[in-house]
């Protein structure tokens, strides 16, 4: 009897967790391929978010999607563990063992044997090996390092409201990610102040220093222009065309010569993807890792890998690493695979159908620019459609994960909870 066809999933990400719901309710559910996601952690969450859980704005489970939950209800398995190595000959990837809170191993080092393996471990921020920003500065590019941040930060805030000082922070990256950061950082303390021991709550200087000529370089000036105002006005120092040589532990070095003192930094500039890359079997890669693919996604010098998001680079015609175009990439997977089991038909090209952008600086403002390059919000509604668009974006991903009924019940229990829950993370 032959075996079944064996599907991998390595990261469940917006592109991992969507190709493994999709192809578990399509082959899973048929018994014509068995579906396993793979990730390190054990709950999912929209990565446009992390921001939120860095500053602890957004702290509700139903934020998060357990994949064994997922995988129960989605006719797909899943195993927790880092992918360490892929083994191109024998089609086995290599997991890392999984360790308690107390370092105590609880699963040993394991192969996976695949028939096929879609590789969605997304991309990190890029140091560009600078000096000392491995030892001094803290990432938020997973649900795991912006918890570790929020963790810092809410220790940084009570010291600060007992000695009565003010608490520096600098991030470096001006993008969507840096930006938002900045911004609901503020958010932060403003509900903090909500809950400071009846004292007046620190002052919070936040620092954004951005390489280039200004910050949000994937939006058009005018929206970069207004960003930067709305910053300012919040008490945000926005520092364009600051370039980072160095970083100890009081702070940042610039090229020009001069420092910026921060208790805490925060690196959240450049893209590259993770290093775990350099060991799968000699794929062809980027500069910044990412693995190169053709059109149909497939990889360059492998017929049984495909590579989807910011891990992946389409040498033909390359696409900017959002979330966006992860979500397109893991739809058009998800759509063709079945036929590709079922009777080998290869897997068409994808084509980048761009639908706009939005940032959101919090409640403060936010700007969205649709595919041509109109943008909307600001103004006096302080970006409430661009705002509303950002949460638009965010339950699509509920729904189309949960389903209509779960989806609908999630956004009634969100909507709940705030009217129990602090809107501020204090444990």
């Amino acid at each position: 009897m032959a075996e079944t066809f064996r599907i991998v999933i390595v990261g469940g990400g917006v592109a991992g967790l969507a190709m493994a719901t999709r192809l578990g309710n399509n082959l899973g559910r048929a018994g014509q391929a068995e579906i396993t996601l793979v990730d390190k952690s054990f709950a999912h969450v929209w990565k446009p978010m992390l921001h939120c859980f860095a500053a602890g704005t957004a702290q509700n489970e139903n934020d998060r999607i357990m994949f064994m939950a997922q995988a129960a209800r989605h006719h797909f398995e899943f195993w927790p563990g880092e992918i360490t190595s892929l083994d191109r000959a024998a089609r086995t990837l290599t997991l890392a063992p999984v360790m308690s809170a107390d370092g105590q191993e609880v699963l040993g080092e394991r192969h996976v044997r695949y028939d096929l393996i879609l590789l969605s471990i997304g991309s990190r921020a890029n140091d560009f090996r600078t000096p000392g920003v491995s030892e001094h500065c803290l990432f938020i590019d997973n649900l795991i390092e912006a918890g570790s941040f929020n963790e810092k930060f809410r220790m940084a805030l009570l010291r600060s409201f007992a000695d009565n000082e003010e608490l520096n922070i600098a991030i470096v990256g001006g993008g969507a990610t840096g930006t938002q950061l900045a911004a609901e950082l503020h958010k932060a303390l403003d509900f903090a102040a909500l809950y400071s021991f009846g004292q007046k709550p620190p002052k919070l200087k936040v620092t954004l220093l951005e390489a280039g000529p200004r910050i949000l370089p994937a939006f058009p000036e005018e929206v970069s222009i207004a960003a930067t105002r709305q910053l300012e006005a919040i008490d945000v120092t926005v520092r364009a065309g600051a370039m980072v040589s160095g970083a100890d532990e009081n702070g940042f070095l610039l090229k020009d010569g001069t420092r910026v003192d921060a208790k805490l930094r925060v690196w959240a500039a450049g893209v590259k993807a993770p290093d775990v890359t350099a060991q799968f079997g000699g794929l062809k890669l980027t500069r910044s890792g990412q693995i190169e693919v053709n059109p149909s996604l497939q990889a360059m010098d492998d017929e049984f890998i495909y590579a989807v998001g910011d891990c992946s680079f389409i040498a033909a015609s390359p696409v900017a690493p959002t979330a966006q175009a992860a979500r397109q990439q893991a739809h058009h997977l998800a759509r063709h695979i079945p036929a590709l089991v079922r009777s080998g038909r290869p897997i068409p090209p994808w084509t980048f159908q761009n639908k706009g952008a939005i940032v959101a600086l919090g409640s403060y403002n936010g700007w969205g620019t649709f595919s041509g390059g109109t943008v909307f919000g600001g103004g006096w509604l302080h970006g409430l459609s661009a705002r509303l668009g950002h949460m638009a974006l965010y339950r699509q991903h509920q729904f189309e994960l949960y389903g209509p009924w779960r989806g609908a019940v999630a956004c009634i229990v969100d909507w709940l909870d705030r009217f129990v829950r602090p809107p501020i993370r204090l444990d």
